[in-house]
């Protein structure tokens, strides 16, 4: 078999050991994720300001098109809360929700999603994920996170709020406070308080009962669905949709049908920046739950396979009426948990989803909003962190600044500047710690041959050689940096005859730093002071021959600081 499609088509190769035991636990967990994906495909849908049913096509076959392209074993594609908010932002900027434009535009969104993520992984640029960091991120999903749980604060009192910033969709709240539906608002109260219960309070008290715990487990994943059932039935049963309570209503029973996305050219400009933001924020998501999982059973992700599976199911959901997705924290650790062994749990999944979306959408006519609100709310409450504050200010003040710049700008302008404040300050950040590198000035640990900062250690120096350690590769951002710091050192100190700059951490030198090199050279050797070098690597000094500073260095290159120390302080040595 050609190796490139076995590099491109995962299923090629675990599907050679597919047998009876693999898939009974895969149909098990399909089960399990199918019933969770439901009603959490319905809400995201809500979320986006799309029709509940376009969650339930976009859960479809971009999940079947993952289990072909994808390498985590676990990980569930579809609807996710931070995608669907940034969905909602963007196609709103260029229709009206409820409109036939809205729904075009978020498949020609999806499109350009796909496009950018396969592009992007067939030229292997699954890197990309290292250049948002941490803690920026949490800012980011932190925000959001508040974000869609009080957008979701109008279905819950059943009032016709709007805004997409927290001071926009705070004062439209206060401003409709007087236009409460109390049905609505006891369904919305009573179904949150209920599936915050069931996360933390249901499986103890089944545990209690007696119940195994799979069994509890699994039962108290499955709690919207039973909000959903009794809501449903309650609004059925006393009429509470003639009394104000807003419903899903009808739903078409139907397959995902084939869809065209809008190529309008001034359409996908507008939506171009939008949709390079939702592919960068759903990649990252996404590649960090599969590696997650996949350290738990010592498996193998492949980022840039990960892009091009990702691509494909973008690219999918956009042909078949949905809109953006990528791989979900909640159902994949569902999926996970519930035994699945390979990508084919993900397509018997979609096949559940299909049944779904042809026999039971007439059972969700009178499914309240204000459930899937609730739903919604109890979801995103997890991804709130406030923690991350208190964290990055006792590590790093520059890491703390990031965080707080990142939630701020989230919650007073939206997610589209939120998440390009969040990669603009993880870039920034960044540049700023790499341009001010590390430097130490070092002397011998007395009895060894090793060589410790002098302001953490007791070492012996000598007042005629300066020896330097520099912790970090060089490069035109820090370059001029350490020609200053270098400077400065000798400044007054006359005493000084041999420099030695100890490179062990310095991996990479380029053309800038080289200049800088032969000016630190230069300037030493109009100070009568020699330069050396010590524990430069093999690739460096490779890279340094191709240039001329090698042949007008006045001093040496050693193999150790040690061997240095020995030449240049004999007596010592």
């Amino acid at each position: 078999m050609p190796i490139f499609l076995r590099r491109y088509l995962p299923v090629l190769d675990w599907g050679r050991t597919y047998g009876g035991k693999t898939l009974t636990a895969d149909l098990m967990a399909a089960v399990i994720v199918t019933i969770m994906l439901i009603p959490q495909s319905l809400a995201y849908a809500m979320l986006a300001g799309l029709p509940p049913e376009a969650g339930l096509y976009a859960s479809i076959v971009p999940i079947l098109l993952y289990a072909l392209f994808g390498t985590s074993r676990v990980l569930a594609v579809g609807p996710v809360a931070v995608v669907s908010l940034m969905t909602a932002a963007a196609v709103s900027q260029v229709a009206s929700e409820g409109s036939m434009g809205y729904a075009a535009a978020a498949l020609t969104l999806a499109l350009l999603s796909g496009g950018m993520l396969f592009v992007m992984g067939v030229l292997r640029m699954g890197f990309i994920a290292n250049f948002l960091s941490h803690p920026v991120i949490a800012g980011f999903i932190t925000a959001s996170g508040l974000l869609i749980a009080t957008s979701q604060m109008k279905h819950i009192l059943g009032v016709p709020a709007s805004g997409y910033t927290l001071p926009e969709m705070l004062l439209s709240l206060a401003r409709h406070i007087g236009d409460i539906t109390l049905p609505t608002l006891l369904i919305g109260a009573g179904s949150t308080a209920f599936l915050f219960w069931v996360r933390k309070g249901m499986k103890p008290l089944l545990k209690r009962m007696g119940m195994a715990d799979g069994i509890s487990d699994t039962l108290s994943r499955i709690g919207p669905v039973l909000a959903i059932i009794v809501t449903t039935l309650l609004v059925a049963l006393l009429d509470l949709a003639d009394r104000g309570v807003a419903i899903v209503g009808a739903v078409p029973q139907s397959l995902p049908p084939f869809t065209i996305p809008d190529l309008d050219t001034d359409l996908i400009a507008t939506l171009a920046l939008p949709a390079l933001l939702i592919s960068i924020i759903g990649f990252v998501e996404s590649i960090s739950v599969a590696q997650t999982l996949a350290a738990k059973k010592r498996q193998r992700i492949d980022p840039d396979q990960e892009l091009i599976g990702l691509g494909a199911a973008n690219i999918g959901a956009a042909f078949t009426g949905g809109y953006p997705v990528t791989g979900g924290f909640a159902r994949s650790v569902v999926n996970y948990d519930a035994g699945a062994k390979t990508p084919a749990a993900g397509a018997f999944t979609a096949i559940g989803l299909a049944i779904a979306a042809l026999a039971l959408t007439p059972l969700i006519y009178f499914l309240p909003t204000a459930t899937l609100a609730a739903t919604i709310i109890v979801a995103v409450m997890s991804l709130v962190d406030f923690k991350i504050l208190h964290t990055a200010w006792t590590y790093s003040r520059a890491d703390f600044a990031a965080v707080s710049a990142t939630i701020l700008v989230t919650l007073m302008t939206g997610v589209e500047a939120g998440v390009s404040a969040g990669v603009i300050l993880s870039i920034l950040l960044y540049l700023w710690r790499s341009s001010r590198p590390h430097i130490a000035e070092v002397g011998l640990v007395p009895g060894t041959q090793h060589f410790r900062n002098i302001l953490r250690h007791k070492v012996e120096t000598t007042p005629s050689v300066l020896t330097l350690r520099i912790d970090e590769s060089l490069w035109f951002a820090n370059a001029r940096y350490l020609e200053d710091y270098l400077l400065n050192r000798l400044a007054g100190d006359l005493d000084i005859r041999h420099v030695v700059l100890m490179c062990s951490a310095v991996n990479e030198v380029d053309l800038s730093a080289v200049e800088s090199l032969e000016a630190i050279n230069q300037r030493l050797k109009d100070q009568t002071i020699t330069l050396h070098l010590s524990e430069v690597k093999g690739p460096v000094e490779d890279r340094l021959k191709r240039s001329s500073f090698l042949n007008h260095l006045t001093g040496s290159i050693y193999l150790s600081q040690y061997d240095a120390w020995k030449a240049l302080i004999p007596e010592k040595g």
